[in-house]
Protein backbone atom coordinates (compact mmCIF):
# COMPACT_ATOMS: atom_id res chain seq x y z
CA UNK A 1 0.00 0.00 0.00
CA UNK A 2 1.37 3.53 -0.57
CA UNK A 3 1.36 5.96 1.93
CA UNK A 4 1.67 10.07 2.75
CA UNK A 5 3.80 11.23 5.62
CA UNK A 6 2.53 14.52 7.80
CA UNK A 7 3.19 16.59 5.10
CA UNK A 8 1.88 14.93 2.56
CA UNK A 9 5.10 13.57 0.34
CA UNK A 10 4.71 10.34 -1.12
CA UNK A 11 6.48 7.00 0.59
CA UNK A 12 7.20 4.84 -2.45
CA UNK A 13 9.21 2.64 -0.34
CA UNK A 14 6.18 1.33 0.99
CA UNK A 15 4.28 0.58 -1.76
CA UNK A 16 3.71 -3.03 -3.36
CA UNK A 17 5.71 -3.94 -6.65
CA UNK A 18 3.36 -6.31 -8.92
CA UNK A 19 4.70 -9.10 -11.56
CA UNK A 20 2.83 -6.87 -14.49
CA UNK A 21 3.51 -3.89 -15.57
CA UNK A 22 0.88 -0.50 -15.66
CA UNK A 23 0.32 0.29 -19.03
CA UNK A 24 -0.24 4.18 -18.98
CA UNK A 25 -1.81 6.30 -22.35
CA UNK A 26 -0.92 9.59 -22.97
CA UNK A 27 -3.17 11.85 -25.09
CA UNK A 28 -1.45 14.80 -26.50
CA UNK A 29 -4.04 16.53 -28.87
CA UNK A 30 -2.23 18.75 -31.70
CA UNK A 31 -2.93 21.80 -34.15
CA UNK A 32 -0.72 23.42 -36.21
CA UNK A 33 2.06 22.91 -33.35
CA UNK A 34 5.48 21.93 -35.33
CA UNK A 35 7.23 24.64 -32.65
CA UNK A 36 6.53 22.83 -29.84
CA UNK A 37 5.56 19.64 -30.55
CA UNK A 38 8.77 18.15 -30.96
CA UNK A 39 9.71 18.77 -27.00
CA UNK A 40 6.49 16.80 -26.05
CA UNK A 41 6.96 13.55 -28.18
CA UNK A 42 10.92 13.69 -26.80
CA UNK A 43 9.71 14.09 -23.00
CA UNK A 44 7.47 11.15 -23.69
CA UNK A 45 10.08 8.88 -25.41
CA UNK A 46 12.65 9.80 -22.55
CA UNK A 47 10.42 8.34 -20.00
CA UNK A 48 11.92 4.96 -18.33
CA UNK A 49 8.39 3.14 -17.37
CA UNK A 50 8.16 0.55 -19.73
CA UNK A 51 4.62 0.38 -21.47
CA UNK A 52 3.29 3.88 -22.49
CA UNK A 53 1.22 4.37 -24.80
CA UNK A 54 0.96 7.39 -26.28
CA UNK A 55 -1.88 8.43 -28.57
CA UNK A 56 -1.66 11.94 -31.20
CA UNK A 57 -4.72 13.72 -32.23
CA UNK A 58 -4.41 15.96 -34.75
CA UNK A 59 -7.41 18.74 -35.58
CA UNK A 60 -6.06 18.49 -39.08
CA UNK A 61 -2.65 20.56 -39.40
CA UNK A 62 -1.72 22.58 -42.06
CA UNK A 63 2.35 22.96 -41.09
CA UNK A 64 4.53 20.11 -40.14
CA UNK A 65 3.11 19.11 -37.50
CA UNK A 66 2.42 15.68 -38.62
CA UNK A 67 5.86 15.16 -40.47
CA UNK A 68 7.60 15.42 -36.64
CA UNK A 69 5.02 13.37 -34.77
CA UNK A 70 5.93 10.72 -37.65
CA UNK A 71 9.73 10.93 -36.46
CA UNK A 72 8.74 8.97 -33.11
CA UNK A 73 8.22 5.58 -33.80
CA UNK A 74 7.09 4.90 -29.86
CA UNK A 75 3.39 6.97 -31.20
CA UNK A 76 1.28 4.14 -30.82
CA UNK A 77 -1.62 6.09 -33.13
CA UNK A 78 -2.05 9.15 -34.84
CA UNK A 79 -5.35 10.53 -36.16
CA UNK A 80 -5.99 13.40 -37.62
CA UNK A 81 -9.14 15.56 -38.82
CA UNK A 82 -11.44 18.01 -38.29
CA UNK A 83 -13.07 18.06 -34.22
CA UNK A 84 -14.66 20.85 -32.29
CA UNK A 85 -11.59 22.00 -30.16
CA UNK A 86 -9.36 20.34 -28.21
CA UNK A 87 -11.45 18.83 -25.56
CA UNK A 88 -13.36 17.15 -28.32
CA UNK A 89 -10.00 15.90 -29.44
CA UNK A 90 -8.88 14.55 -26.22
CA UNK A 91 -12.38 12.26 -25.85
CA UNK A 92 -11.09 10.94 -29.19
CA UNK A 93 -7.74 10.05 -27.15
CA UNK A 94 -9.30 8.57 -24.42
CA UNK A 95 -11.39 6.81 -26.58
CA UNK A 96 -8.75 5.05 -27.97
CA UNK A 97 -6.44 4.79 -24.97
CA UNK A 98 -6.01 0.94 -23.84
CA UNK A 99 -4.03 1.91 -20.80
CA UNK A 100 -4.76 1.00 -17.21
CA UNK A 101 -4.52 4.60 -16.54
CA UNK A 102 -4.60 7.91 -19.13
CA UNK A 103 -3.41 11.24 -18.72
CA UNK A 104 -3.07 14.68 -21.23
CA UNK A 105 -0.16 16.38 -22.06
CA UNK A 106 -0.58 19.10 -24.45
CA UNK A 107 1.60 19.83 -27.28
CA UNK A 108 3.38 22.78 -25.82
CA UNK A 109 3.90 21.10 -22.46
CA UNK A 110 6.48 18.56 -21.16
CA UNK A 111 7.15 16.47 -18.37
CA UNK A 112 10.19 17.55 -16.25
CA UNK A 113 12.52 14.82 -16.17
CA UNK A 114 12.00 10.74 -17.25
CA UNK A 115 10.91 9.48 -13.92
CA UNK A 116 7.14 11.21 -14.10
CA UNK A 117 5.45 8.26 -15.67
CA UNK A 118 7.74 5.81 -12.94
CA UNK A 119 6.04 7.63 -9.88
CA UNK A 120 2.68 8.20 -11.30
CA UNK A 121 2.48 4.16 -12.08
CA UNK A 122 3.94 3.80 -8.60
CA UNK A 123 0.89 5.92 -6.89
CA UNK A 124 -1.51 3.75 -8.83
CA UNK A 125 0.12 0.55 -7.31
CA UNK A 126 -2.45 1.15 -4.88
CA UNK A 127 -5.85 -0.22 -5.90
CA UNK A 128 -7.29 2.58 -3.39
CA UNK A 129 -5.82 5.20 -5.97
CA UNK A 130 -8.24 6.20 -8.78
CA UNK A 131 -6.76 9.64 -9.57
CA UNK A 132 -3.61 11.69 -9.10
CA UNK A 133 -2.41 14.78 -9.56
CA UNK A 134 1.05 16.99 -8.20
CA UNK A 135 2.96 20.22 -8.77
CA UNK A 136 3.25 22.39 -12.11
CA UNK A 137 5.72 24.99 -13.63
CA UNK A 138 4.90 27.81 -15.75
CA UNK A 139 8.04 28.40 -18.05
CA UNK A 140 9.27 30.75 -20.32
CA UNK A 141 7.75 29.65 -23.94
CA UNK A 142 10.94 29.79 -26.07
CA UNK A 143 13.57 28.90 -22.68
CA UNK A 144 11.36 25.72 -21.17
CA UNK A 145 14.63 26.46 -17.95
CA UNK A 146 13.11 29.88 -17.21
CA UNK A 147 10.45 29.29 -14.42
CA UNK A 148 8.41 32.17 -14.18
CA UNK A 149 6.09 30.72 -11.61
CA UNK A 150 5.14 27.42 -9.88
CA UNK A 151 1.72 25.74 -8.99
CA UNK A 152 1.46 24.24 -5.68
CA UNK A 153 -1.56 22.13 -5.66
CA UNK A 154 -1.52 20.62 -2.18
CA UNK A 155 -3.03 17.78 -0.28
CA UNK A 156 -6.71 17.71 -1.90
CA UNK A 157 -9.87 18.33 0.77
CA UNK A 158 -13.29 18.18 -1.04
CA UNK A 159 -13.92 21.44 0.53
CA UNK A 160 -10.83 23.23 -1.26
CA UNK A 161 -12.85 23.61 -4.76
CA UNK A 162 -15.00 26.29 -2.32
CA UNK A 163 -12.22 28.75 -1.98
CA UNK A 164 -10.75 28.42 -5.56
CA UNK A 165 -8.67 25.62 -5.84
CA UNK A 166 -8.61 23.29 -8.28
CA UNK A 167 -5.13 21.01 -9.39
CA UNK A 168 -3.18 22.03 -12.62
CA UNK A 169 -4.78 19.59 -15.33
CA UNK A 170 -2.00 18.39 -16.99
CA UNK A 171 -0.55 16.86 -14.00
CA UNK A 172 -3.64 14.97 -13.02
CA UNK A 173 -3.91 10.91 -14.31
CA UNK A 174 -7.18 9.01 -13.65
CA UNK A 175 -7.17 5.13 -14.32
CA UNK A 176 -9.62 4.60 -17.11
CA UNK A 177 -12.43 3.17 -15.52
CA UNK A 178 -13.05 6.54 -13.60
CA UNK A 179 -13.75 8.57 -17.43
CA UNK A 180 -16.25 5.05 -17.84
CA UNK A 181 -18.07 6.05 -14.71
CA UNK A 182 -17.90 10.38 -14.55
CA UNK A 183 -17.88 10.65 -18.56
CA UNK A 184 -15.47 12.73 -20.62
CA UNK A 185 -14.73 16.77 -21.50
CA UNK A 186 -17.69 18.80 -22.12
CA UNK A 187 -16.72 19.58 -25.65
CA UNK A 188 -19.04 22.88 -24.85
CA UNK A 189 -17.12 24.33 -22.63
CA UNK A 190 -14.25 26.53 -24.05
CA UNK A 191 -11.92 27.25 -21.36
CA UNK A 192 -13.38 25.27 -18.40
CA UNK A 193 -14.04 21.58 -19.89
CA UNK A 194 -10.80 20.61 -17.31
CA UNK A 195 -11.98 22.37 -14.39
CA UNK A 196 -15.47 21.08 -15.34
CA UNK A 197 -14.57 17.52 -15.33
CA UNK A 198 -12.51 17.68 -11.77
CA UNK A 199 -15.17 19.00 -9.68
CA UNK A 200 -17.22 16.35 -11.56
CA UNK A 201 -14.98 13.36 -10.60
CA UNK A 202 -13.37 14.94 -7.33
CA UNK A 203 -16.05 16.70 -5.83
CA UNK A 204 -19.76 15.43 -6.66
CA UNK A 205 -18.39 11.84 -7.67
CA UNK A 206 -16.16 11.97 -4.82
CA UNK A 207 -13.40 9.82 -6.57
CA UNK A 208 -10.13 9.39 -3.83
CA UNK A 209 -7.18 11.45 -5.00
CA UNK A 210 -3.41 11.18 -4.21
CA UNK A 211 -1.07 13.90 -4.25
CA UNK A 212 2.77 13.56 -5.77
CA UNK A 213 4.28 17.03 -3.92
CA UNK A 214 6.71 17.58 -6.68
CA UNK A 215 6.57 19.74 -10.30
CA UNK A 216 6.00 16.74 -12.93
CA UNK A 217 5.07 19.38 -16.12
CA UNK A 218 6.38 22.48 -17.17
CA UNK A 219 3.55 24.55 -18.81
CA UNK A 220 4.48 26.96 -21.15
CA UNK A 221 3.20 30.32 -20.53
CA UNK A 222 0.50 32.17 -22.11
CA UNK A 223 -2.89 30.66 -21.24
CA UNK A 224 -5.80 31.45 -23.19
CA UNK A 225 -8.04 32.61 -20.42
CA UNK A 226 -6.32 34.94 -18.51
CA UNK A 227 -5.15 36.63 -21.83
CA UNK A 228 -6.94 39.50 -21.55
CA UNK A 229 -10.25 41.21 -19.25
CA UNK A 230 -12.37 39.78 -21.98
CA UNK A 231 -11.11 36.22 -21.35
CA UNK A 232 -10.96 36.61 -17.87
CA UNK A 233 -15.16 37.42 -17.68
CA UNK A 234 -15.35 34.89 -20.28
CA UNK A 235 -13.67 31.96 -18.29
CA UNK A 236 -15.59 33.15 -15.16
CA UNK A 237 -18.77 32.43 -16.55
CA UNK A 238 -17.84 28.99 -17.52
CA UNK A 239 -16.43 28.75 -14.28
CA UNK A 240 -19.94 29.21 -12.97
CA UNK A 241 -21.75 26.88 -15.87
CA UNK A 242 -19.62 24.05 -14.33
CA UNK A 243 -20.72 23.94 -10.79
CA UNK A 244 -24.49 24.29 -12.33
CA UNK A 245 -23.86 21.89 -14.65
CA UNK A 246 -23.31 18.92 -11.75
CA UNK A 247 -25.32 20.56 -9.41
CA UNK A 248 -23.04 22.09 -6.97
CA UNK A 249 -23.35 25.71 -5.71
CA UNK A 250 -20.68 27.23 -5.00
CA UNK A 251 -19.98 29.89 -2.33
CA UNK A 252 -20.30 33.97 -3.61
CA UNK A 253 -16.45 34.39 -3.36
CA UNK A 254 -15.50 30.78 -4.71
CA UNK A 255 -14.82 31.78 -8.28
CA UNK A 256 -13.52 35.18 -7.79
CA UNK A 257 -11.24 33.65 -5.45
CA UNK A 258 -9.62 30.70 -8.22
CA UNK A 259 -7.98 33.66 -10.41
CA UNK A 260 -6.91 35.26 -7.15
CA UNK A 261 -5.09 31.97 -6.26
CA UNK A 262 -2.37 32.32 -8.99
CA UNK A 263 -1.16 35.25 -7.12
CA UNK A 264 1.19 33.46 -4.65
CA UNK A 265 2.74 31.21 -7.66
CA UNK A 266 4.86 34.28 -9.02
CA UNK A 267 6.37 34.13 -5.43
CA UNK A 268 7.58 30.70 -5.85
CA UNK A 269 10.21 29.76 -7.94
Amino acid sequence: MFSQDQHGHARFGELRHYALVMKISIVTATYNSQATVEDTLTCIREQRHPDVEHIIVDGGSKDGTLGIVRRFPHVARVVSGKDRGIYDAMNKGIGLATGDVIGILNSDDIYADDSVLSDVAKAFEDPAVSTFYADLQYVHAEDTSRVQRTWRSGRFKRGKFYYGWMPPHPTFFVRREVYERCGLFNPDLRSAADYELMLRILLKMEMPAFYLPRVIVKMRAGGVSNSSLQNRIRANKEDRLAWKLNDLRPYFFTLYLKPLRKIHQFLIK
